[in-house]
């Protein structure tokens, strides 16, 4: 199962207590105070990590409690500091509050890591409270108490460029012949379950990632089909590919209902550079759709391919070398 967005809540350590405590050794009738301070609680960190693909590690976890300090011992021992708890999630992790929905952090890089919940500060004993007006300090103070948050984290894949498309329409069998995944065909509908990523080099060791995700159906936006829980997952990626089967009754409506449900989710997506796809194009009949495509949709490239055959997957990748040329400074 495929987990994109989760609910958790989080619990720092609580710092460890001071004690109270007196040198007691022969011979020395005056030893003082000897209580130490307690070590701090554990914090919680979240890091960016580019091998992690999904948000299941976390889908039992939904409260999530870091190591707490140690109280102090006697002769000043201080006690020993909770262990910090690395939570590692993908690159493109939205981290919301679950109550205002505000999004406080967005880890997009590799490595990238920042603190959600201190720990608890450690009490001090008390030889801290030793001084030359007070030799006999008789009193501590506890440790204070971890901070607590409740989090959504919400997962939006980074991808250079995204495959849309209906269901059936060939995007995993695209994507398996670019960039040699083994993404899950068949001849049914709604046979990708979960987004796939995949890598495709150039020959100057250039690399780009394309994203599969599920087929998009008529009011998709409004949650129909799989709908909103994989539309989010193009919004961050540099292009797009419109994945067109030329066997259908009307692929050229198929592609206005791909950017209608894109436009009422998202608007700004539709902003992207785009290539148009007529995939299927090694069955009969099909040159008459590509002609009455091409003739529709001025000013937009349009290729015909057989992701199934491997017909014009050269030009394909030569289109999509001179697509992403732009972003290669930026990368």
């Amino acid at each position: 199962m495929f987990t994109d967005s989760i609910s958790v809540k989080l619990i720092s350590g609580r710092g460890g207590h001071g004690i109270v405590c007196w040198r007691r050794e022969k011979y020395i009738p005056k030893g003082g105070p000897t209580g130490g301070n307690g070590g701090n609680g554990g914090a919680i960190k979240i890091e960016g990590d580019e091998n992690i693909r999904s948000l299941d590690p976390f889908r039992s976890k939904r409260l999530i409690k870091a190591e707490n300090g140690q109280s102090g011992g006697p002769n000043q021992r201080q006690g020993r500091r909770g262990k910090d708890l690395v939570l590692k999630v993908p690159c493109g992790t939205l981290i919301k509050d679950a109550k205002t929905q505000e999004v406080l952090f967005d880890i997009t890089e590799h490595s990238q890591s920042i603190v959600l919940c201190t720990g608890g500060r450690g009490g001090r004993g008390n030889s801290t409270f030793k001084s030359s007006v007070k030799q006999a300090p008789n009193y501590c103070t506890p440790g204070t108490d971890g901070e607590e948050k409740e989090l959504v984290l919400d997962l939006k894949m980074i991808a250079d460029i995204g495959l849309v498309g209906f269901p059936n329409a060939g995007k995993s069998t695209l994507i398996n012949y670019l960039t040699r995944s083994k993404a899950k065909c068949d001849a049914y509908p709604f046979t990708t379950l979960s987004p796939n990523i995949g890598y495709i080099e150039t020959a100057d060791f250039m690399r780009y990632s394309l994203a599969d995700i599920p087929g998009i159906i008529e009011g998709a936006h409004n949650n129909k089909g799989l709908g909103l829980q994989f539309l989010k997952h193009i919004e961050r990626t540099k292009a797009l590919f419109y994945i067109l089967d030329a066997a259908s009754e009307d692929p050229l409506k198929d592609l206005m209902i791909l950017r209608e449900e894109i436009r009422s989710h998202q608007p700004d997506t539709l902003k992207k550079p785009a290539i148009v796809l007529l995939n299927k194009c090694d069955l009969e009949h099909s040159d008459e759709t590509v002609t009455k495509i091409q003739s529709e949709l001025k000013g937009v490239s349009v290729l015909k391919i057989s992701a199934k055959e491997g017909d014009g997957m050269d030009e394909l990748k030569k289109e999509l070398f001179n697509l992403m040329a732009p972003f290669d400074d930026w990368k």
